[in-house]
């Protein structure tokens, strides 16, 4: 998930494109979010014309899918808002139709977006590893069993899990009133989008309904609050573990440097280890070499030219007690 920082994007801000991609058929239309200037590995919201059929295919990357308005079929299944599919490589895609059109997230996660027509799936594809849920009726709101935990008001839905790298998927929101005033970063790259809801936070202002942000490992965020209440998606790369202090203008890598520190001191045979053997250990470590320097990529994007990212992010609202709620 080697990702420029964004944030904050708001996608209303920019019109649809028409998806030209081989395999895709006609009446699609993308706004790209964040992308990976090396894999093409992206994040789209994408708006399906009425009469839009695609038949069943695969492709070489796992893909996810949140469907956030209308209905489109997805095989025999009707996905109406808040269904989500995990789709893992090479698994058949069944055919995609809507009558009346239809948004929703899409993700790629390994290469850009591909499409092959099959009705079987590839050989080795992990069918298993299929997940599909109606999130916001068949599933209820807990509690983050996160620690150290956000303050009470925020509420999480676990779509999945990665058993090997703890990269989650998931809704989350915030009820009405919520306010959390300390600062935070995680170990983890992390992206977000408001399906509905404004939250403020004070190093980015305000982001609304059709928000995003793409918050690479150890950046700083907080405090925020939300007045109205927010409803959300959002995906890490890895374990997520609140990163919770006061100081609002530590940078990345010295954030970092303090996980490190922390680390030699309560696994100290476990940091003996990666030090010694070169290792990147993903539980803590992003860069290399003793000096626990990361590297972030703020390149530009994919060499493809309809996969441009949006040139945002980095432009922080200096009023920080604008809209501020308590």
């Amino acid at each position: 998930m080697a990702r420029r920082h964004i944030e904050p994007f708001v996608d209303r801000d920019v019109p649809f494109k028409k998806m030209t991609l081989p395999g895709f058929k006609r009446g699609m239309n993308y706004k790209m979010l964040s992308i990976d200037k090396d894999s093409g590995a992206c994040t789209m919201t994408v708006q399906l014309e009425g009469g839009y059929k695609q038949p069943p295919s695969i492709s070489m990357s796992d893909v996810e899918i949140l469907s956030m308005k209308g209905t489109f079929m997805l095989g025999d299944q009707a996905c109406t808002p808040g269904y989500y599919t995990f789709i893992p490589r090479g698994v058949s895609i069944p055919s995609i139709s809507t009558a009346r059109g239809c948004e929703m997230l899409l993700m790629y996660n390994d290469r850009e977006p591909n499409m092959i027509e099959s009705d079987q799936d590839a050989t080795g594809a992990k069918r298993s590893g299929l997940v599909a849920t109606n999130s916001y009726d068949d599933m209820p709101w807990q509690v983050p069993n996160l620690f150290p935990a956000t303050e009470p008001g925020c509420m999480i839905k676990v779509l999945r899990m990665d058993e090997e790298t703890q990269a989650l998927s998931f809704l989350y929101c915030m009820v009405p009133g919520f306010w959390q005033d300390n600062i935070s970063f995680h170990d983890c790259a992390e992206e977000a989008y408001h399906i509905w809801g404004t939250s403020w936070m004070m190093q980015f202002g305000n982001l609304p309904t059709g928000g995003y942000f793409w918050r690479p490992p150890y950046i700083n965020h907080g405090a925020f609050a939300s007045e109205h209440g927010v409803l959300a998606f959002g995906r890490t790369d890895g374990t997520l573990h609140n990163h919770f202090h006061f100081h609002a203008h530590t940078e990345p890598d010295e954030n970092q440097k303090k996980v490190g520190k922390k680390l030699a001191k309560q696994s100290p045979d476990l940091f003996r280890w990666v030090m010694t053997q070169g290792h990147n250990h993903p539980d803590f470590l992003h860069g290399h070499g003793p000096d626990w320097v990361h590297s972030h990529d703020h390149g530009g994007p994919h060499s493809h030219d309809h996969e441009h990212a949006h040139q945002h992010g980095h432009e922080h609202a200096h009023d920080h007690g604008k809209d501020r709620k308590k």
